[in-house]
């Protein structure tokens, strides 16, 4: 298995370590309840370095990346991230990806561990005689995730550049030896940053953060892939190989605000791959849409797991846990388009036992705005 720059960190501090996506990866280091709740009201530090970093650059790297992903790039500022999908042909979804511009020819994509191996043979088939150069940086780097409501103050203290970062936005830190980048993003539905620097001065890099923390530092613990879970979910935050796949559409997931179907209206003719077919199923309203679900009871579903309408199978669940925040059993799932409004009642096959379910809207949970 690969191992993070950060592995020796995980073991230092009794980490559960599973395999996942190829890497040996921190499940949890206390509990993923105590976890997940720390994040929700202090400051979680997550190892995400088996994410994949990939940097193009060249003169057609924009036009190799309108082609590519489904939201415009062309207007993208430097200094800006912004979320995308890569698709196939048919629209189904091949990965969710956040798309950075650090120059007029230079990007990076993040992408998901699972699917960076089928990307790259992806990028070098599309890119065909395009001008660019594809560089895979994901073993010569490092990236961590701090989120949670503490962040942005605890950074305030060494930094007034970071906390005036706009959602979406990162900047370039340039250090004595390395650079760094930071962004405004997340994955748990708080507010947070996340870091990308050389795999090289990782381990040390952590070590500082913690140390500069001082009697902050009990507000910084780092948190496994197991709430990483569940606090998405709560987030109503799709997850690659559940909600996604190549056999399905971003349409039916919700992700309509992560497409641009009148990009060839302003890129001279340029399309995006799937763009012709996620146009017919937007004409025609997806069969299916991505709900949320809550269970009656405390019993979890699972991925899988058939939802019942009657006597009769109707849809599928994608992900399902007991929310830590809510205090409620909750998933989502597809269903046909008809029974997708908020307040139907249908049925989750558990396995031994069918429990009602209540449709509802996605996310389940919302952070508290400042006041």
């Amino acid at each position: 298995m690969l191992h993070t720059p950060f592995h020796k960190f995980h073991l230092d501090r009794g980490a559960k370590m599973v395999e996942f996506a190829g890497w040996e990866m921190p499940i949890m280091y206390t509990s993923i309840i105590e976890e997940h709740q720390h994040v929700r009201h202090a400051a979680g530090m997550f190892d995400v370095s088996h994410m994949g970093r990939v940097h193009f650059k060249g003169p057609e790297a924009r036009k190799f990346l309108e082609r590519l992903c489904t939201r415009r790039v062309h207007d993208m500022a430097p200094g800006q991230c912004r979320y995308s999908l890569v698709c196939n042909e048919q629209g189904g979804v091949k990965d969710d990806v956040l798309i950075y511009r650090y120059g007029e020819d230079e990007f990076m994509l993040v992408v998901n561990a699972s699917n960076r191996a089928k990307l790259l043979a992806h990028f070098n088939a599309v890119r065909g005689s395009l001008r660019l150069e594809i560089d895979d940086r994901t073993e010569k780097t490092g990236m961590l995730a701090l989120q949670g409501p503490k962040v942005i103050p605890l950074v305030a203290d060494f930094s007034d550049e970071i906390p005036a970062l706009k959602n979406y936005r990162f900047c370039v830190k340039n250090l004595v030896l390395f650079k760094v980048t930071i962004s405004r993003t997340g994955y748990t539905g708080e507010d947070g940053i996340e870091i990308i620097l050389p795999a090289n001065m990782a381990s040390k890099a952590i070590g500082m953060m913690l140390d500069k923390a001082g009697s902050a530092k009990d507000l910084v613990r780092p948190i496994g892939l197991g709430a990483r879970d569940t606090l998405r979910l709560e987030a109503g935050m799709p997850l690659y190989g559940h909600e996604m796949d190549e056999q399905t559409d971003p349409i039916s997931a919700g992700l309509n605000f992560g497409i641009n179907l009148d990009k060839d209206e302003h890129e001279l003719g340029e399309t995006f791959i799937g763009q012709a077919a996620l146009k017919r199923i937007a004409s025609e309203g997806p069969k299916n849409r991505l709900v949320g679900l809550f269970l009656d009871g405390k019993r979890t579903a699972r991925q899988g797991m058939k939802i019942v309408r009657g006597d009769q199978p109707v849809g599928r669940v994608t992900s399902g846990c007991l929310s830590p925040t809510l205090g409620k059993a909750i998933a989502m799932g597809y269903v046909p388009a008809e029974l997708s409004e908020p307040g139907t009642v249908v049925q989750v096959d558990l396995g031994r036992t069918l429990v009602e379910a209540t449709v509802t809207t996605i996310p389940f949970y919302k952070r508290p705005k400042k006041s």
